[in-house]
């Protein structure tokens, strides 16, 4: 199952989270990317604590297309380090994944 996986990442606005997932979906790089938020995150940076609102994304995607999502996200974020991590899909509904791998690729292939 580790063919799939989700990929996770955080922004400062819901319209950047939502340009993300435009971006990823109109590329084929994912069949689904869930946007929540706001969402309260408290981190050290820089040697202080933080908190901020941010909005959380949960990409859908393949393995063989990470280094293109990262790529992808990385083109639209703002923030200096980004939070951008990946976990595999240890197992999931046949149906579902299905679906999903047909909405990946090459748009002309779909």
């Amino acid at each position: 199952m580790t063919e799939f996986i989700q990929v996770v990442t955080t922004v400062d606005t819901k319209e950047r989270a939502d340009t993300i997932a435009r971006r990823l979906l109109e590329g084929r790089l994912a069949g689904c990317v869930q946007v929540a938020g706001p969402v309260s995150r408290s981190y050290w940076w820089k040697g202080r604590l933080e908190t901020a609102a941010e909005w959380f994304c949960v990409v859908k995607t393949s393995a063989g297309l990470y280094d293109e999502v990262e790529a992808a996200i990385r083109a639209v974020h703002t923030y200096e380090v980004p939070e951008i991590v990946a976990f595999p899909v240890a197992a999931g509904s046949r149906s579902y994944l299905d679906w999903l791998s047909g909405e990946m690729g090459p748009p002309e292939d779909k």
